[in-house]
């Protein structure tokens, strides 16, 4: 589940302070899109928002120019204190091997996107992966998750099967919820915490920007119980 990061793309935790992004990494709007019954079937993406090479965004929740930081966290006394494990995800997450593949589950990172609801949830599609169907929609939920929380193996090869992105940030919109979501770094891009330490760096990982997780600096869903908006 390493992967290597792309040379000088990082996000920088600050003390009680925002995501410091250099590496010229992209950002976008990423909306969670739902079929009639309300069920998260794909991601959809918004608009592209400017940046430079460096940006900072808002982890605190408070700020009046969200995404990006313009100094709230300090007014407002934030706590941003990483409470998260430092593990590896493998360490972390527990296994469902199934008939031709597997899933692992690190629940601490749900991000609570939904996408393994569908077809029956993904916990019991793992069982079924000897079917071609269950077995698709088994891989698309387990990749679709943003988190990373959830990751499909392949049995023969012992291979994740990852979704291929660009090393990019993606801000989380809900509408099914009402709601806006955590940052989404893909393809690898190295976070950093405040007193140094580098977090295991990997395809899809969630970081809280509601400012109300508590398992920082990783979204754990509280965005939702709060209706956390970045809207002005």
């Amino acid at each position: 589940m390493h992967q290597k990061a792309p040379t000088n793309a990082t996000v920088q935790i600050v003390k009680n302070g925002p995501y410091k992004i250099s590496g010229n990494l992209p950002l976008t709007r990423q909306v969670i899109g739902t079929n009639a019954g309300g069920e998260s079937v794909k991601w959809v993406q918004g608009p592209a928002i400017a940046t430079q090479a460096q940006y900072a965004l808002c982890r605190c929740g408070q700020s009046a120019s969200k995404p990006f930081c313009d100094g709230s966290h300090a007014k407002v006394g934030f706590d941003g204190t990483e409470t998260a494990s430092r593990e590896s995800y493998q360490d972390q997450a527990k296994g469902i091997r199934g008939p031709t593949m597997s899933l692992t589950d690190a629940e601490s990172l749900c991000g609570f996107a939904r996408f393994c609801d569908p077809h029956g949830q993904v916990w019991n599609l793992v069982n079924q992966t000897d079917n071609p169907a269950a077995s698709k929609h088994f891989v698309r939920e387990a990749g679709d998750c943003p988190s990373g929380r959830l990751v499909a193996w392949d049995n023969a090869s012992g291979q994740a099967l990852e979704p291929t992105y660009e090393p990019s940030i993606g801000l989380i919109e809900d509408p099914a919820k009402g709601c806006s979501g955590p940052v989404w770094l893909r393809g690898g891009v190295q976070v950093v915490a405040a007193d140094g330490f580098k977090y295991e760096v990997r395809n899809r990982v969630t970081l809280c920007r509601c400012g109300a997780s508590q398992n920082k600096p990783f979204c754990d869903g509280t965005h939702a119980a709060i209706n956390f908006s970045d809207k002005q």
